[in-house]
């Protein structure tokens, strides 16, 4: 069984079409039905990435937009990295915070930066089409972000065969804050050699090498910043300044003002959503009073240049604010607490997967027995050679276990008793630690 053949089966499944029927009608502020309250009850280990993974693809889903709201930010990149591996889509975006310290608010982090500007780039394009779905975390929610008309009016679009004026062009990139440097390493930043122009948008992971002829554009491709070679041919790019520095605070939204309205929310644990917006504002209060009280020498120096220089409390929103947004949303909840009596209540049957503290009599026994009740055996793996390396310790030990392998990885295996699944993580069985991807820009360490 595949990773599309188990989403097929959730898709298919009584509870998909409850969920599906619910989030897809009319929002309160069309003049629709009430506001949906949905709480996915005991959604163990992994079980819930398979949920919004199969609630994504549905076909009565496919004009919805998402946003999955996680605990903190390694859950959201957990959460994220599962979400991505099920589906294969390219527009699920992780949506982290802007800076580097939760308790700083100026030191601003490229990476993260990189990643919110090119998901609200897409979002801010997508003008009733589908765009995709955010992972994030209360800490990302916190911080306003600027409304879809800012974005698009400070968006730079550079096609092959076009002519431009490049001492304009070099002009308007140090408006929108780019620095000149004799190569390109982090966003934010162009050079300028002969004919060939390097830009490092905020809204690519890589940046871009445009080659003139004259004032025409010859050629356009992404290049490596660590070995400043060219990759791969491009016929057309949009460069993206980092829209934070760019905009105002009286053009800056909160996330949910911002997003479509074909967009259900997904918290969860709405209280402790809660509380982590009240701490952001308490670290606010105290960070901005910080800084009156210690006013910045004139000669001192910031190692990173990317550094917020101006900080407003309107730049980012209360809980209040944030609860205000969702109440003209479709709201699915799917962690362990009960979001409120209103709720309705979809009740899943699933168990995490056991701890086999390595020992594979206990793994063998645990595997026949499921098989024994007519459970449908997967075991996941990242690399393909353990998969091999299990079919060998079965072997080894005399033992015929019937599992399906399936090469890809899911951050926390589950049991559900309702389609009769099995689904084993590799890393969990060898008790190794498993390490999320998120996409970096490139640093120059």
């Amino acid at each position: 069984m595949s990773c599309s053949a188990l989403l097929d089966t959730y898709q298919n499944s009584p509870r998909l079409f409850q969920l599906a029927d619910r989030i897809t009608m009319p929002a309160p502020n069309e003049g629709g039905s009430a506001q949906q309250h949905i709480f996915l009850k005991n959604l163990r280990g992994s079980s819930s990435q398979f949920i919004a993974a199969a609630t994504f693809i549905h076909r009565t889903c496919s004009q919805l937009n998402h946003v999955f709201i996680c605990n903190d930010a390694e859950d959201a990149a957990y959460f994220h990295n599962t979400l991505e591996n099920l589906t294969q889509a390219l527009n699920l975006f992780y949506f982290p915070s802007s800076f580097k310290n939760r308790k700083n608010f100026r030191l601003l982090n490229s990476s993260h930066v990189m990643l919110r500007t090119e998901a609200l780039s897409r979002f801010s394009a997508a003008t009733g089409n589908r765009a995709g779905a955010l992972v994030t975390y209360p800490e990302a929610v916190f911080e306003k972000v600027a409304v879809s008309s800012s974005i698009s009016q400070n968006i730079i679009h550079i096609k092959a065969g076009d002519e431009i004026h490049p001492d304009g062009l070099f002009e308007k990139l140090v408006g929108y804050g780019f620095e000149r440097t004799d190569f390109v390493y982090e966003p934010g930043q162009f050079a300028v050699r002969g004919g060939i122009l390097d830009i490092y948008s905020f809204g690519n992971e890589k940046p871009y090498r445009i080659e003139l002829f004259g004032n025409d554009v010859d050629s356009i491709r992404i290049i490596d910043p660590e070995t400043q070679l060219s990759e791969r041919r491009l016929l057309q790019v949009s460069i993206i300044p980092n829209m934070d520095t760019q905009v105002g605070d009286e053009e800056k939204v909160s996330l949910f003002e911002f997003l479509p309205e074909n967009t259900i929310i997904w918290i969860q644990d709405d209280e402790l959503l809660r509380e982590r917006l009240l701490t952001c504002n308490e670290d606010l209060e105290l960070y901005l009073k910080l800084l009156s009280e210690t006013p910045r020498r004139e000669d001192e120096q910031e190692e990173d240049k990317l550094v917020k220089k101006e900080i407003h409390p309107s730049e980012f929103i209360s809980a209040a604010e944030c609860f205000a947004g969702l109440a003209r949303r479709h709201v699915v909840y799917f962690g362990h607490q009960r979001p409120g009596a209103d709720a309705v209540e979809m009740e899943f049957n699933t168990k995490e997967q056991p701890a086999f503290n390595r020992q594979f009599d206990l793994l063998i026994e645990d595997l026949k027995s499921w098989e024994g009740k007519g459970y449908q055996l997967n075991l996941f793996a990242d690399n393909p050679k353990q998969l091999e390396r299990l079919f060998t310790i079965f072997r080894d030990l005399k033992e015929e276990i019937h599992f399906q392998p399936i090469a890809t990885s899911i951050h926390e295996g589950f049991i559900d008793h309702d389609l009769k699944l099995v689904c084993y993580t590799d890393h969990q069985i060898f008790q190794r630690y498993h390490k999320y991807r998120v996409k970096q820009a490139y640093n120059k360490n």
